[in-house]
């Protein structure tokens, strides 16, 4: 195999600053499940859903329930005794947020009953640290759930069965990590978790979704599966990669939690939102990759949304009004991606394809894309959803048609953004184009993976490979990477730099040094092979040098 060598002159390799993050390792699919077919199947036909993280502590700006773990007795015994006395969301609206949600393409909202800190946002018996012994003095809950139900969307719950306030009345030191019981204590708590977990599978009617985070976990599952047996376990049951997408298809169900911002409550420092666009081009990729995104927002103390958090939430239910039928009920294409093209299909010859670089694309301009992927039949259609392709606003004589042509060397589309969504005439979001009795170039993809790698003394080198490699199907592959600076940041990291293409060994194996890397420095990366001129993707490492 002829060795390609890459220095890596980027200056931001030696000067980005890496930040470190919570890190979760929960999210894997546990060996407990109950979760009905029928109900994952739900899952994958549903594209996104709305998670709402809100916490006695958001009073305060601080990061939700965390900020104990450490904290001095001064700072725990002020936040439990003092914070219950001001909390007051009074401008609390769920039938809003609701109606918001549904347009915004969310099929269920998933609400915090309850974070690591302990505190319940329901009438509990088994503590009084709730949201009936502060100035609200209601049971939020309850509302939540009648006006989600009534907007037509399915009811999620979110529940930590780590629990800062036990920990603290058993004199024991607060930590997720480190956390020791004697048998006894451990009984009562797992009785502690059993006890809320039927109170909210008991009060509430029907409950769709239930989100696990934290330890012990079985307990939690048993209870609620034995009292509700349709109910649909997320984390705790099925994969939940926190804060980043895959990096490549999955063919389980799944989901990616996922804040507008970096914070999961509502902070009115230190935080910066994603664009609308960034949010929109998320859940593209998301439903391209075979799963869903949950979103979250963080309500302000006073239980409003942050106008930030709905100004993007209206961006995203402007998009969906469009383009919902691209998201709903859809599969992964053959491949996930062509450059910046992303795709989902419905059916067995539907596809859509979403062109996400369109910020320059200005209305009344044509542009025409190579699509290697899909190929046309007798009875091909090309349409843009939103738009009738034959009219556009004050420009009677502009041909706005769709048109396609096949090449040997792939689908060639043409079409023109020709609906007048903005004011200013210009819409920076996603394109979609609807391709109707359509094929795939092949079958299937193939299989790449991502090995892993081998620091060197001036480097690493990357590793790859193709399972199961018929070297008819792919004759090269390469490699994709950029700094790593922990796993909320991935998603403001620098574009995806590209190796030169290296050859593939018989036995699918490849791999590309990278020399130059300065010591200490992380970095993701990721394998590509290309086939019939599609660059199929594998899952994203990280290396640490």
């Amino acid at each position: 195999m002829k060795i390609v060598y890459i220095t890596l002159a980027l200056c931001f390799f030696y000067n980005f600053s890496f930040s470190q993050n919570d890190v979760v390792n929960d999210d894997e699919g546990s060996s407990y499940n109950l979760n009905k077919p029928e109900r994952e199947e739900w899952l994958r036909d549903t594209g996104a859903g709305l998670f709402i993280h809100f916490n006695v502590d958001a009073q305060l700006g601080v990061v939700i329930s965390h900020s104990l773990v450490g904290a001095s007795n001064d700072y725990v015994d002020r936040y439990f005794n003092e914070l219950p006395k001001t909390f007051n969301p009074s401008k609390f609206n769920p039938k809003e947020i609701a109606e918001l949600a549904k347009m915004a393409g969310m099929k269920y909202i998933c609400f915090t009953t309850k974070h690591h800190a302990g505190f319940c946002f329901w009438d509990t018996k088994t503590t009084d640290f709730n949201i009936t012994k502060t100035p609200y003095k209601k049971d939020m809950l309850k509302e939540f759930v009648e006006a989600t139900r009534e907007a037509g969307l399915d009811v999620g719950f979110y529940f930590s069965p780590e629990d800062f306030n036990f920990l603290r009345n058993h004199n024991i030191p607060i930590s997720r990590t480190n956390v020791k019981m004697d048998a006894k204590t451990t009984k009562e708590y797992n009785d502690y978790n059993k006890k809320q977990c039927e109170e909210l599978m008991t009060n509430y009617g029907k409950i769709d979704v239930f989100f696990i985070d934290g330890e012990p976990k079985e307990v939690v599952k048993e209870t609620c599966w034995r009292l509700q047996p349709n109910l649909l376990i997320t984390r705790g049951a099925i994969k939940t990669p926190e804060q980043a997408l895959p990096g490549a298809k999955i063919t389980q169900p799944w989901l990616s939690p996922i804040t507008m911002g970096t914070a999961w409550q509502y902070q009115p420092t230190n935080d910066r939102y994603k664009t609308g666009t960034q949010l929109i081009n998320l859940l593209i990729e998301a439903r391209a990759k075979g799963g869903s995104l949950l979103l979250n927002v963080g309500p302000k103390p006073n239980g409003e949304m942050a106008i930030q958090q709905e100004d993007r939430l209206r961006e995203m239910a402007l998009w969906n009004f469009i383009n919902h039928e691209s998201m709903d009920s859809v599969r992964s294409w053959v491949v996930a991606k062509e450059d910046d093209i992303w795709f989902t299909k419905k059916g067995k010859n539907t596809v859509y394809a979403f062109v996400t670089d369109a910020a320059d694309w200005k209305e009344a301009a044509r542009k025409t894309f190579l699509l290697h992927s899909v190929k046309s039949t007798p009875n091909t259609k090309i349409s843009v959803l939103g738009q009738n392709s034959q009219i556009i606003e004050y420009k009677a004589d502009l041909d706005v048609s769709c048109k396609y042509t096949q090449t040997a060397d792939g689908l060639e589309i043409s079409v023109v953004k020709a609906q007048r969504i903005y004011d200013d005439h210009r819409w920076p979001n996603a394109v979609v184009i609807k391709l109707e009795n359509v094929e795939p170039v092949f079958a299937e993809a193939v299989f790449v993976k991502t090995v892993g790698s081998t620091v060197a003394a001036d480097g690493a080198i990357l590793k790859g490979q193709i399972v199961d490699y018929k070297p008819a199907l792919s004759k090269r592959a390469r490699f994709y990477y950029r700094p790593y600076a922990g796993q909320v940041e991935t998603l403001y990291a620098a574009p995806w730099v590209k190796t030169v293409w290296v050859n593939i060994n018989a036995d699918g194996t490849f791999s590309a040094p990278l020399k130059g890397l300065k010591k200490g420095s992380r970095f993701e990366y990721k394998a590509v092979a290309e086939q019939q001129k599609v660059a199929v993707e594998g899952e994203t490492s990280v290396v640490n040098l």
